[in-house]
């Protein structure tokens, strides 16, 4: 049975794992024992800090299949970002210039280094072991985090935003770092996207040039790659849109991937679940109803859920299912339709 739950310490090797398959892609999981290990304290310390408004809390929630005890993915919330180390990224707007003596007036686009999203919660850390990337499995790992703001909204902040990873190529060398960022920091994207997960950001304030960059000095390659997901990003693109995520011409500052917000409580999965009664069946009656839906109990440092197949108007489980929901007839559930 896949569930998924926060992390433990328990999880250490199984996330080290993740981490050293997802070959340096995730900024915030880096094959680093020390960072994941603080990941997972501050998840452990976040769960048990009594918060009334959001803060510097972390929540990472693992995929795992209770049968074999194997991680199968990751997943994460950050309460807010920026508040104690910057938040960087580029606003692409654009530039007038205008002469009234040539009578020409020229808009270039431009992109403006910016701190616009400090104070917002984050989606990040989003990974599934090849073995397990169905569209099931992105649905339930994904959006069993945003069940778990709906039960817990006021633990973050009333904007979220997630980040995409930019193109790159079959080298992982990006278009966008090569005709920007390599000029400034002589390193390669991998080395610079390590530091960054580790929480070495100084530099980027050091290095980054904080004057517009005008778009069209920018290669062929690294202009079309603003803005745009690698395409084994787009499932992942179109479940963010399909919750409500919107990008606003915010994008990365090493790979140009694109920026997507919303509001907190605007996000379809926040503001679809609902709360009701489970019975818990050793051979459940089927009322020929059921639909695919995501069951959540409504706990905190115990959190769990799991996607089955289920009547929404009358829940049934089955002791397995229960016992995995630390759930029993009768108690309350956070249900999700998907």
């Amino acid at each position: 049975m896949l569930v998924v739950r926060p992390v433990t310490f328990a999880d250490l090797a199984g996330l080290e794992r993740l981490a050293v398959i997802s070959g340096g892609s995730m900024t915030t999981l880096p094959a680093n024992r020390d960072h994941i290990g603080e990941l997972i304290n501050r998840t452990q310390q976040s769960l048990r800090k009594a918060v009334e408004m959001p803060g510097e809390e972390s929540y990472h929630f693992v995929l795992t299949d209770t049968d074999s005890g194997e991680i199968l993915g990751v997943s994460g919330i950050d309460a807010t970002v920026g508040i104690t180390t910057p938040f960087y990224s580029y606003r692409i707007d654009e530039v007038v210039h205008a002469s009234s003596e040539l009578q020409i007036h020229n808009k270039v686009p431009a992109l403006h280094l910016c701190q616009d999203y400090t104070g917002a919660a984050r989606l990040c850390t989003l990974f599934l072991d090849q073995q397990a990337r169905t569209p099931e499995n992105l649905q339930l790992i994904s959006r069993a985090r945003m069940m778990f703001i709906a039960q817990q909204p006021q633990r973050f902040a009333s904007r979220i935003i997630s980040e995409l990873q930019g193109v790159a190529d079959e080298n992982h060398q990006s278009p966008f770092w090569e005709s920007l960022g390599r000029h400034f920091f002589s390193m390669d994207f991998t080395k610079a996207n390590y530091l960054t997960g580790i929480n070495s950001k100084g530099f980027i304030a050091d290095l980054m040039p904080h004057y517009p960059v005008y778009v069209p000095m920018l290669s062929e390659a690294a202009k079309a790659a603003l803005g745009k997901t690698r395409p084994d990003q787009q499932p992942v693109l179109d479940l963010l849109e399909n919750e409500g995520f919107r990008f606003r011409n915010y994008v990365d500052i090493f790979d140009a991937g694109p920026t997507l917000e919303s509001r907190t409580d605007d996000i379809r999965s926040v503001r679809a679940s609902n709360s009701q009664p489970v019975q818990v069946r050793s051979a459940p009656v089927r009322t020929g109803n059921e639909i695919s839906m995501m069951i959540s109990n409504r706990a905190l440092g115990e959190f769990r859920c799991l996607l089955t197949e289920a009547d929404p108007q009358q829940p049934v489980l089955t002791p397995e299912q229960a016992q995995q929901l630390h759930l029993s007839d009768g108690d309350k559930a956070l249900l999700l339709t998907i």
